[in-house]
């Protein structure tokens, strides 16, 4: 969410990048919100002047009728200035009231107009404009078949998508044997590694408050993806990106404990709505699935630099496995109305020899900090919102589909790499059942 002043005093800027985010159906609402900030203004200062005159008229009211004690004609007078005491406070409730709609009509367009994205973002309306940066690591494709990621699991006896079906309907899935184990030697390996590299792990909440939700998504995101839990002010949480940052929701926070760099394992659950593809089947895309994630709260000067570093995170998280990525930088179009900028980690696909999305490295500026009203002291005794970052660390089932299909051998057997021996007891390959 931007700040009403830029947006009083720069309205071409938003409107211009509005247009560059192809969301010209937008373009009214920063008009609008500037009338309805304009009137706001105008109402709050005549209230203040009520306010302000409600004292002297009172004190006029007392002197008056102490007066016509001795002299009757001050009654007459004092009536009058009741009536304009009384016209004050009728026009008074209607300016609270006008302030109040304003406001709330303010709030809800501001939440909708996007927030301004940074300079180098390539300009396009859908992610077929995306970028590739660069890439790590040798995409290969062997000369024996790879087969659906399933059918590899299946293989191993660690996949029931039939019983999750009859339990739960479609996306979702039991993960059972040797690639339950692997799953979960992947988050436990990621765990490790983020704190190595001095994250904090949390386990956070896994539903939260709608004022919650609002302060950390768009309204579409929310629609699109968020659970509601019936009869409650609660929500499932999509990402513990959404109650990590919440977490600081009407908080101060020191200057001196900048930047947060925190790490959060939990559950995740989507609604995924729409169709899809063959290769979004199977696991790939899933109403719920487990998820270790990075979060940064930082000083405004320092958010590009840990954009940066997080998702080169990600990056030699995958090749320590021995799984080539590469990095795709997010187009306009494609970025959410909270984002800065943001750039995708893409694992190759051996089966369809092509990249897949595994990670999302986000920039968001101030606005969930605006949003959930964060804000930090600094050593000048000022006020500044904080940035917020967000990147997957890992993100299994989907990312098993990259692991298996590069780790796959010409005998149906899957290699281990050094990295997750510890996690999966010593184990080096795993051999199939059928």
């Amino acid at each position: 969410m931007l700040d009403i002043k830029f947006v009083r005093e720069n309205p071409e800027i938003v409107k211009e990048n509005i247009r560059r985010k192809f969301q010209d159906q937008k373009l009214p609402m920063v008009d609008e919100v500037i009338e309805l900030d304009r009137q706001n203004r105008a109402a709050i200062t005549e209230a203040s002047e009520l306010r302000a005159s409600r004292n002297s008229l009172s004190k006029q009211i007392g002197m008056l009728m102490g007066q016509a004690k001795k002299d009757p004609s001050k009654l007459e007078e004092a009536e009058k200035v009741k009536a304009q005491v009384k016209a004050n406070a009728e026009r008074l409730a209607e300016l609270e009231k006008l302030e109040e709609d304003c406001a709330a009509r303010i709030r809800t367009l501001m939440l909708s107009i996007p927030n301004i994205i940074d300079p180098s973002v390539p300009i396009g309306p859908d992610d077929t404009h995306n970028v590739e940066v660069q890439r790590f690591g040798e995409p290969k494709v062997p000369d024996y078949e790879i087969p659906y990621h399933t059918a590899i699991m299946e293989s191993f006896d660690g996949v029931d998508m039939d019983a999750a079906g009859r339990v739960s309907g479609s996306g979702f899935y039991y993960l059972k044997g040797d690639i339950a184990r692997l799953h979960s030697a992947v988050l436990a390996y990621a765990r490790d590694f983020m704190i190595n590299k001095g994250f904090t792990y949390y386990i956070p909440p896994f539903m939260i408050h709608g004022n919650v939700v609002e302060g950390v998504m768009s309204q579409t995101d929310m629609d699109a993806m968020m659970y509601k839990i019936e009869g409650e002010d609660l929500y499932l949480i999509g990402t513990s990106e959404h109650s990590m940052i919440g977490k600081f929701i009407d908080q101060i926070i020191p200057e001196e404990s900048l930047p947060q760099t925190l790490t959060s394992y939990s559950p995740c659950f989507r609604k995924e709505k729409g169709s899809h593809g063959i290769e979004e089947r199977g696991v790939y895309r899933i109403h719920q699935f487990e998820k270790q994630e990075m979060i940064v709260v930082c000083k405004p000067e320092d958010s590009m630099d840990w954009y940066e570093k997080m998702w080169a995170l990600s990056v030699e998280l995958f090749r320590s496995m021995d799984i080539p990525v590469r990095q795709l930088e997010c187009c306009s179009g494609d970025l959410a109305d909270l984002k800065v900028k943001s750039c995708d980690i893409e694992a190759w696909s051996p089966r369809q020899q092509k990249y897949f999305e595994v990670c999302s490295c986000s920039n968001l500026g101030d606005a969930q900090s605006r949003r959930l009203r964060m804000r930090v002291k600094g050593a000048d005794g000022k006020m500044y919102l904080p940035h917020t970052l967000n990147n997957t660390v890992v993100a299994p089932p989907r990312m098993l589909i990259a692991f298996l299909e590069n780790h796959l051998q010409a005998d149906g057997s899957v290699t281990i790499p050094e990295v997750l021996w510890p996690y999966m007891g010593g184990t080096k390959v795993l051999v199939p059942k059928k």
